[in-house]
C-alpha cells in the first residue's frame, strides 16, 4: 500500500511526518500523523495510537499536544490518525460537528448511507496497524492506545474488545458511556440503527462488565471544570462504577480547574507517555 509523504519536520531529533494514503477500508484518501524518535533511526520501536475527538484531523494532536519530547526520550513512535473518512460525498456528512465528518466515532457502521466508508473500529484494529508495521521500524508485539474525548472512547473501547491487543491503555475527558448521552446516541442511532443492543458494543461501561480479567491498567485524565462532563456528555463516574464491581484497575485523576482543551491535554500528556512507556519498554 503505497505511502505519501506529505510533511516532514525534525523534532527532538526524531521526526513528525504526516502521510497520506489510500484506505481500503474507508475507501478514500486518509491521512495521519507518525513521530518517528530518534532510537527509529537504529532500531525498532513500541507504537502508542492516539485517537483524537470530535471535529479533530491528525493535525491537532501533533501540532497541540506537544508529547515528542517524552516520545523521543522513552523511545515510542507515536500515530495520530484521521477521526473520521473525508470527503466521500455522502449526503449529509458535512451537515453537523458531531456526526459524519470528523465524528466517526470509532465505530464500523451498519446503517446507509453510512455502511460502507465509516469504518473507523476496523481501521484503527486492523488496517492502520499493519500499515505502519510494514512502513515502519516497529515493534508489532508492542502497541498502546490513548486518546482524547471521542478518541477517549475509541482508545478504550477498542483496548476492551480486544483483549491482549494493547499493552495500556489511556485517555483525556473519555465518552464513558456512549449509550447514555446525546453525542452517544446521535452518532450510534446513526451508523448503527435503532436497536439499541447493538450501540453496547462499542460503549466502554457496558464492555468492562464482560472484559474476561483484570490484565489492564487503565488511566483517565478529566479537567473538573469541563463543559461536557457538566453537561452529561462523559459519564466517567458510569465507567469507574463497572470497572470497581469487575476489580479492572483504574487511576481516574480530576483535574481541578481545566476544560476539555489541548491545554488540558498539553498538562498532562507526558504522565501518559510515561504510562504507556512502563508496559511498552517493560
Amino acid at each position: 500500500m503505497a505511502l505519501k509523504q506529505v510533511s516532514s519536520n525534525r523534532c527532538f531529533e526524531g521526526f513528525q511526518k504526516v502521510f497520506e494514503h489510500d484506505s481500503a477500508e474507508l475507501k478514500c484518501k486518509m491521512k495521519f500523523g507518525i513521530y518517528l524518535p530518534p532510537k527509529a533511526e537504529t532500531g525498532k520501536c513500541p507504537v502508542l495510537y492516539w485517537l483524537s475527538g470530535l471535529t479533530c484531523t491528525e493535525q491537532n494532536f501533533i501540532t497541540k499536544a506537544g508529547f515528542q519530547q517524552a516520545a523521543a526520550e522513552h523511545g515510542l513512535i507515536v500515530v495520530a490518525p484521521d477521526t473520521s473518512p473525508r470527503g466521500c460525498n455522502i449526503e449529509g456528512e458535512d451537515e453537523s460537528w458531531d456526526f459524519g465528518t470528523g465524528a466517526g466515532f470509532y465505530v464500523d457502521a451498519t446503517e446507509d448511507p453510512w455502511k460502507t466508508n465509516y469504518r473507523m473500529y476496523s481501521y484503527i484494529k486492523d488496517e492502520l496497524p499493519k500499515l505502519i508495521n510494514a512502513n515502519f521500524p516497529t515493534d508489532p508485539e508492542r502497541m498502546s492506545i490513548s486518546g482524547h474525548s471521542m478518541g477517549g472512547h475509541g482508545a478504550l473501547i477498542l483496548s476492551l474488545k480486544n483483549p491482549g491487543k494493547y499493552k495500556s491503555v489511556s485517555a483525556f475527558a473519555p465518552i464513558c458511556n456512549p449509550i447514555q448521552c446525546q453525542w452517544g446516541k446521535k452518532a450510534f442511532g446513526g451508523y448503527l440503527g435503532s436497536d439499541v443492543s447493538k450501540w453496547e458494543a462499542y460503549d466502554a461501561t457496558q464492555l468492562v462488565k464482560s472484559y474476561p480479567d483484570s490484565h489492564l491498567d487503565i488511566l483517565i485524565d478529566q479537567g473538573k471544570d469541563d463543559q461536557f462532563l457538566s453537561a452529561g456528555q462523559l459519564l466517567p463516574d458510569n465507567f469507574i462504577a463497572a470497572c470497581t464491581e469487575r476489580k479492572i484497575p483504574v487511576v481516574f485523576r480530576l483535574q481541578q480547574g481545566y476544560d476539555h482543551s489541548y491545554f488540558f491535554i498539553a498538562t498532562f500528556i507526558n504522565d501518559h507517555i510515561k504510562h504507556h512507556a512502563k508496559y511498552l519498554n517493560a
